[in-house]
């Protein structure tokens, strides 16, 4: 193989490498809104959810709630769906990743250009019919770091 085309080789091969990691290098460097900001970006499009419920797990029927990270990517479909806190530890996170899984969102009037985001929410279960019991369990799946505007 000659020198002009070992280079073309490894021009095409860092250009390859470069197109896989652009959407790595974006979504590492999206904004972070808070959920009570979302809305501000997209709009959630579902009217229902499914959820994918085990037949059996630890703490299913105490209350609590489980934090769920991820990227609305430019299409409106989440990425990178990563549970980020389970309060109390129960086996109740892969249904919350599953509920979050299949949100489906449109850009709101001010986010024209689709731009991803990154989020999270907090999926309650079993909460107490007391208002400041609910709030206080929900409270404990807060994450830090995302911009509240």
């Amino acid at each position: 193989m000659n020198t002009m085309s070992r280079r073309c080789g490894q021009a095409l091969v860092l250009a390859l490498a470069m197109s896989g990691a652009a959407p790595l290098l974006a979504q590492s460097q999206a904004r972070m809104v808070g959920p009570e900001h979302i809305q501000s970006y997209w709009i959630m499009l579902n009217t229902k959810v499914d959820a994918d419920i085990p037949n059996s797990g630890s703490n299913m029927d105490k209350p609590g709630c489980v934090a769920v990270s991820y990227l609305i990517g430019s299409d409106g479909v989440p990425q990178n769906v990563t549970v980020r806190k389970v309060v109390p530890q129960s086996g109740l996170d892969a249904v919350a990743k599953s509920v979050v899984k299949n949100f489906r969102y449109g850009p709101s009037l001010t986010n024209r250009n689709s731009e991803p985001v990154s989020t999270y929410f907090i999926v309650p279960f079993n909460l107490p019919a007391d208002e400041a019991q609910r709030k206080s369990i929900v409270a404990a799946c807060k994450l830090p770091g995302f911009d509240q505007a």
